[in-house]
């Protein structure tokens, strides 16, 4: 798998809540070009609605230390999902029948290998679900 090279750079911060902070602003800018539901059309699903209804969610599951990890990426996997044509891992979801997770693999603009995992529900609605590096 190829991955695909961004051009943001990870998201400023020591800790979680600076990060945090930034991330949300980037969510709010998101937010506003979107009626209803938060998404982002995909280049690589033919400009397919991403939803972000579990993002928040499921980062919340984690633990901090976790939460501080896969944060940063936030901005990268954005772009990723945009503008990203890269074939991804796919593979049905060992816990629910009849989901398939994509995981897409990307570069930060500072060379840092990522991950964006997209989940696919029966009824063919894209999930973002996660970002997160392999260290």
């Amino acid at each position: 798998m190829t991955p695909y090279q961004a051009k943001s750079n990870k998201l400023p911060g020591s800790n979680y809540f600076e990060m945090r902070t930034e991330a949300l602003k980037i969510y709010k800018q998101l937010e506003g070009q979107t009626k209803r539901r938060l998404y982002v059309r995909s280049a690589y699903f033919h400009k397919e609605k991403i939803f972000f209804d579990y993002f928040w969610q499921h980062l919340w599951e984690k633990s901090p230390r976790d939460r501080v990890k896969r944060l940063p990426y936030f901005k990268a996997a954005i772009e990723l999902i945009k503008y990203s044509r890269v074939k991804p891992v796919s593979k049905p979801n060992p816990n629910v029948r009849g989901e398939i997770v994509h995981r897409f693999a990307g570069i930060t603009g500072g060379k840092k290998l990522f991950y964006v995992q997209i989940k696919e529900s029966k009824k063919g609605s894209k999930y973002f679900m996660s970002c997160f590096s392999p260290e």
